[in-house]
């Protein structure tokens, strides 16, 4: 079983269920998809939200190994993507020598507001975190009083971790960032990471009619004879 959790915000909720309909339909082994959400993490994620918290789970998806018992894989992404191609294929990269697999992006936004307002914040590792393949049994320094309590540079730039030897390199095609990277016909899963195409400014962003159309097959229902 093909462990996923993914950001959820309700600002963005239909986001949210495009990219689980865009693995779904695409996944070739069967696959758990999992909502990080605030409001079913009450009992263990009790940290004030932060100034600059672009979304609800900017922090809480570090929780994934705990709420994973610390047992076998998971994987963890942001929901402002689209998958187009086998989710199977990204599963199959586990890597046992490692605590944490990311898209080692070397990315530097340069706009200073994202979407919804929220402020653009650089800093080394930007979006590593925002698909990790995590391997559950080597990331236990993630137990929630650290998680609660951790700065944002510490949790999001590894910092838990012993070595940055235990982080291991994803193919850049798993995590696009969409209007930064250069077009390609190569991507396996689209990152809309400054604004995606649910957003009005952002209609018309690189790849928002794949976006639409992914829509637009969530809503399907046969009709009845």
């Amino acid at each position: 079983m093909i462990r996923v959790f993914v950001g959820f915000d309700p600002r963005e909720t239909v986001a949210y269920n495009v990219l689980a309909h865009s693995i779904q339909t695409r996944a070739s082994e069967p696959v758990a998809i999992a909502s990080v959400a605030l409001a079913q993490l009450r009992h263990v994620f009790t940290r004030a939200r932060h100034g600059l918290q672009s979304t609800d789970f900017s922090f809480s998806r570090f929780l994934v190994p705990h709420l994973s018992d610390y047992l076998g894989w998971s994987l963890f992404m942001d929901c402002d993507m689209l998958m187009r191609d086998d989710i199977a294929k990204l599963w199959s990269l586990r890597d046992e020598r490692y605590a944490v697999q990311v898209v080692k992006h070397e990315h530097t936004p340069s706009e200073k507001v994202k979407f919804l307002g929220a402020a653009q914040t650089a800093y080394t590792k930007k979006n590593w975190s925002s698909v990790m393949l995590l391997n559950n049994a080597k990331c236990t320094a993630l137990a929630p009083e650290y998680v609660n309590s951790a700065s944002g540079l510490d949790l999001h730039q590894f910092r838990w971790l012993e070595s940055e030897d235990m982080i291991g390199a994803l193919p850049h095609r798993w995590n696009h960032l969409v209007g930064y990277d250069p077009p390609s016909e190569d991507i396996g899963l689209a990152h809309f990471t400054i604004g995606g195409p649910y957003f009005a400014e952002y209609a018309n962003c690189p790849l928002a009619e794949e976006w639409f159309a992914e829509r637009e097959a969530m809503l399907f229902a046969a009709a009845q004879r």
